[in-house]
């Protein structure tokens, strides 16, 4: 046997019940990508990590979600948006998984004949933070954040693991799954775009599955996290017009952001409005920023990022204790 065999022979083969990174690949002095093996999808996932500023000390974790396309389209914050250079003066890594597209990031409950296997719910709060946590030496304080399906997602996600994110933060979101309104946006993705079955995602459509998974119902079990969500009035904006950065002068751009774009949002707008007067009536501390326009696009979850960040990084980082005065003698 050669020395070549016996190394081969040696090699411990990966249990496959077992979630790990898999590989690290050094995309730049910034951003690494993670190929992380998911036991519960039997598959290799690639995230993208942002690192912090100053790698010097254990720094927290940002979870940012992509739209439908779950990035693996060019509809992605690396492609649409500055976010990279955005956080490149911030202490915190920023991490996005590349796939899930059309799955609305949660636990499908059969195999589907064209999207696969989906449990992204268990990935995302049981798999992936751990993995991250090890490698990146992380201080294990999250948020998490997502647009238009994610804005969805991360709402049931933060649901999901009441404990693991300290804020949640819903762009263009539709907050409810289970009234005709929400589950017509969810057949328009998962079934139009991506030719899933919706009965395989969460059972019939408006049976047991689809309360379960509707923040709408669930909305008391967000008592423990903070909650940001954003919306437009799907009407036309500053950045629906010929000169805006992502038309650039395309009348057919223009015009789909405008009509589609624009019903989409008023569509997500009678959601978030919905879910923030269910959170009121609940007395659940949320915090709802409303734009008087605005379509579904990228540049408007661009803009909301960041007026949110500033309260998102305020969570991820721990108040110092309170000094204790010493008594003054006599007093």
């Amino acid at each position: 046997m050669t020395i070549g065999a016996a190394a081969a022979q040696a090699a411990p083969t990966p249990d496959p019940n077992v979630s790990r990174i898999d590989t690290i690949i050094h995309d730049n002095k910034q951003q690494v990508t993670a190929i992380v093996y998911s036991a519960a999808m039997r598959k290799m996932i690639p995230i993208t990590v942002l690192r912090p500023r100053d790698a010097s000390k254990p720094r927290p974790t940002f979870y940012l979600l992509n739209g439908a396309g779950g990035g693996e389209d060019s509809a992605t914050w690396a492609a649409k948006t500055d976010y990279v250079k955005f956080f490149a003066d911030k202490n915190v890594n920023v991490v996005t998984p590349i796939g899930g597209a059309f799955s609305y990031y949660t636990d499908w409950q059969r195999d589907d004949p064209v999207l696969g296997r989906n449990k992204w719910q268990t990935f995302l709060t049981k798999e992936l933070p751990p993995l991250i946590d090890k490698e990146f030496d992380t201080t294990k304080v999250n948020a998490i954040a997502g647009i238009s399906m994610a804005g969805t997602s991360v709402l049931n996600l933060a649901i999901a693991a009441p404990h693991l994110y300290k804020s949640v933060a819903a762009y263009s979101g539709c907050a409810r799954t289970s009234d005709p309104v929400g589950q017509a946006y969810i057949r328009m993705v998962v079934a139009d775009r991506g030719q899933g079955s919706l009965d395989n995602m969460w059972g019939p459509v408006g049976g047991a599955g689809w309360r379960q998974n509707d923040p709408f119902v669930n909305a008391a079990k967000l008592r423990s996290t903070k909650v940001y969500m954003t919306t437009g009035t799907g009407l036309p904006g500053p950045y629906d017009r010929p000169e805006a950065r992502l038309i650039q002068g395309n009348p057919l751009t223009l015009a789909n952001q405008v009509v589609l774009g624009g019903i989409i949002e008023a569509a997500v707008n009678q959601c978030t409005q919905q879910m923030a007067q269910r959170m009121r009536s609940l007395r659940v501390p949320m915090t709802m920023l409303s734009r008087p326009n605005g379509t579904h696009s990228w540049e408007y979850w661009e803009s909301d990022l960041r007026r949110t960040w500033p309260k998102i990084a305020a969570d991820l980082t721990p108040k110092a204790p309170a000094k204790k005065v010493a008594a003054v003698a006599g007093r």
